[in-house]
């Protein structure tokens, strides 16, 4: 294991305090690790004894951690600084996501949590939406190229799809052609929250 020196040397190159090393991506690379050991976040941050936002903001790349606390993440694995910077490891593709692990694509009054981080070259995008009591797309109706669909699982949710208007209850569904204008809207007084498929992806 490198010594104090040396781990912050290694730490201070990564974060930019010394010589920047832009190919180098902690937060991937961290994320990258904890997946191939087969741990969610949670798992992880309860290991090396931290919370689950640490983790998650590292691998987010929001926080610079210090050396302190990179060795007591990695603690959790278990694995030393040095392999942590020396290894050479190729994202896995990821197949299953805890409910923490969807990734936020919106916020504010309506909520688009994506499974999967990047969609690059993907064909399907899957995203559960939450809409707060009157929270709707905008008065600017939606068109894109693609197909979409969804099942309503709690709310009244309104949608509208060229001259059609329909408003759905839990369990009821929707499908159309994604190039015909179309807009949604919560018009109840509960949270509404669907689950919805877009191909190829619309965000």
């Amino acid at each position: 294991m490198a010594d104090n020196d040396d781990s912050e040397k290694i730490l201070n190159k990564i974060n930019g305090e010394g010589v920047a090393d832009d190919d180098f991506d902690l937060g991937q690379r961290l994320r990258s690790l904890r997946e191939l050991h087969n741990l969610s976040q949670r798992q992880l941050a309860k290991r090396a004894g931290v919370s689950n936002a640490v983790i998650s903001l590292i691998e987010q790349n929001r926080t610079s951690p210090s050396v302190g606390m990179l060795k007591k993440v990695l603690g959790g694995i278990p694995m030393s600084m040095t392999d942590f910077f020396a290894l050479d490891v190729a994202p896995r593709e990821k197949v299953f996501f805890k409910s923490d692990e969807l990734t936020e694509i919106a916020g504010g009054k309506i909520s688009f949590r994506q499974v999967g981080r990047d969609l690059t070259g993907k064909a399907l995008q899957i995203l559960r939406e939450r809409y707060q009591p009157g929270a709707d797309t905008g008065d600017t109706m939606l068109r894109h190229d693609g197909e979409e669909s969804g099942i309503v699982i709690r709310g009244r949710f309104e949608v509208t799809v060229g001259e059609q208007r329909r408003i759905l209850g839990p369990g009821d569904a929707f499908y159309f052609d994604s190039r015909i204008p179309h807009r949604f809207r919560n018009v109840g007084e509960e949270e509404v929250e669907v689950v919805t498929a877009c191909t190829p992806p619309s965000f």
